[in-house]
């Protein structure tokens, strides 16, 4: 199965759940965050299967959260990438990247 018809998937699952049509993008943000915790929890104790879950869950509620702001992933991917991929940069001491100004 490719990305969009996984989203689209998870799109009609909420729909048939109501959540789409019930939800707000901030209800989503905030079940994103506690996936979020969730996944820095698997992280800290190295667990793989808890990590996979959490990644999971945390694409579903973004796929939710636009869904219920009548937006798609792929595109906000899209600009997002269309934004960074020309950005310099390094990676600090703790493996996160800071842009050049």
């Amino acid at each position: 199965m490719s990305y969009s018809q996984i989203e689209m998937a998870v799109v009609q699952w909420g729909e048939a759940r109501g959540i789409v049509q019930n939800s707000t993008p901030m209800a989503q943000a905030q079940k994103t965050q506690e996936e979020l915790d969730e996944l820095i929890t698997a992280i800290h104790e190295d667990d793989r299967e808890a990590m996979k879950d959490a990644y999971g869950d945390i694409l579903v509620t973004l796929i939710m959260g636009c869904a219920c702001a009548d937006l798609d992933l792929v595109t906000c991917l899209e600009a997002a990438f269309s934004e960074i991929k020309d950005r310099k940069g390094f990676l600090n001491k703790d493996g996160i990247f800071v842009k050049q100004s």
